[in-house]
Order: C-alpha cells, then structure tokens, then sequence
C-alpha cells in the first residue's frame, strides 16, 4: 500500500492483480486497485474530478480525465472516509498509474489538487 497526504487528504491505495484475458486477439492484464480517501483537515471538501496517467511498460502513457469517481463526487466532512474500486487493463505484465483529485473546499470554496501516489501494477508471476 502507498499513501501520501495533500493539504490534509490522505490518498491510500491498494492494488492486485486479476488476472490475464484475450481481446482482439491480444492478451491483456488486468489490475484492480481500492482507493481510500480520507478527510484529516478541518474543513468539509468535494472530489469533483480526476486526472490519471496510466503507464504500461509496452506502450505510452495513457491519460484519462473525468468528473468524479465511479460515477461519484464525494463530499467528506472533517474526520470521514470515502473509500472505492476501479481497474485498469494493461497490455504488459508491469505498469504503474499517478495523478491527482480536484477537490473544492467548502469553508475557502476553492479548489485544490490532491496528489494521488505513484502506484505499481505488476503480475506476480513476472516477478523475478
């Protein structure tokens, strides 16, 4: 697990590997991760959006950009938890996704990034 706290946002993140499937004649990797967001500052704040860059050690960065998470924007008061799952599809073995949370704060009303840590995606069987 890696964590890293931002204007007091805590960002944890636990990933796993799925498995392996074909697609087009293609074999793909595939990766969960949970994200657990936590509130350690004193005023209550949103997610409003989310920014990844998704690295495959076969192919080139990949962006992506979208409101929310899973469909959600999360409002945490001072103290609470958000806690949620996604996945990725890698085309290698070995990977790794950054990026960051657009948040508001309701107290200032202005909005900040919080840093999502580099997180490693690597099936154990190509572990040497």
């Amino acid at each position: 697990m890696v964590s890293q706290i931002t204007r007091g946002i805590k960002i944890s993140v636990l990933t796993s590997f799925e498995g392996t499937y074909f697609k087009n004649y293609k074999i793909h990797f595939a990766f969960s991760y949970e994200i657990t967001i936590e509130n350690h500052s004193k005023d209550s704040v949103q997610l409003n959006s989310r920014h990844w860059e998704i690295l495959d050690s076969l192919n080139d960065k990949e962006i992506v950009d979208g409101e929310g998470v899973i469909g959600k924007k999360p409002v945490l008061k001072p103290g609470e938890k958000h806690t949620y799952n996604s996945g990725c599809l890698l085309s290698s073995p070995f990977g790794a996704m950054s990026g960051y949370f657009n948040m508001i704060n309701f107290t200032t009303t202005k909005t900040f990034k919080v840093i999502v840590p580099t997180f490693k995606l690597s099936a154990p069987f190509a572990l040497n």
